[in-house]
């Protein structure tokens, strides 16, 4: 019989020690947090609810970790989804590109699909890098929703 064994993740969480926003016209907004690593065991199906505890305050935190399959499965499809935004971006653009350079006999307008595809071309020029970097950095690792004293954390992946 071959048991299967669960994966680990690795997990960083942090404390935001202080989120400043400064200037009128330009907005800077400078974020300070101290991490700490930690190893959480994925579960061999469905998902599991994990605690974490902050070193800084000690607040714990509940986190929900999903399987290897299921984060790979959804890390695809938004990978997926972000090579379709791409896609239905050059092609809108190209369409827009195509009518917007027609001269049109006056008393004529441009056709009903030409506003569609310019809001398209801001809506995947948004949704594409979004759905990019959603995919490759999703761990399938999830915050549960904390009690407002402990809203200054956050869990992310650890890079490398």
């Amino acid at each position: 019989m071959s048991r299967q064994i669960a994966s680990t993740v690795e997990v960083s969480v942090r404390h935001i020690l202080s989120d400043r926003t400064t200037g009128f016209l330009t907005r800077t907004r400078r974020i300070t947090w101290r991490d700490s690593v930690h190893r959480v065991r994925r579960p061999v199906s469905g998902k599991q609810s994990v605690e974490l505890t902050c070193p800084v305050c000690a607040a714990s935190l509940l986190a929900e970790v999903r399987t290897q399959a299921r984060t790979r499965r959804t890390s695809a499809v938004l990978l997926v989804l972000a090579a379709v935004s791409v896609i239905v971006f050059i092609l809108a653009f190209a369409y827009a590109f195509h009518e917007g350079g027609r001269t049109l006999p006056e008393g004529q307008s441009l056709p009903t699909l030409f506003p569609v595809s310019v809001v398209s071309i801001f809506v995947t020029f948004v949704a594409a890098p979004a759905l990019f970097l959603r995919g490759r950095h999703y761990n399938g690792v999830t915050m549960l929703d904390a009690p407002k004293p402990r809203r200054m954390h956050g869990i992310v992946p650890v890079r490398g």
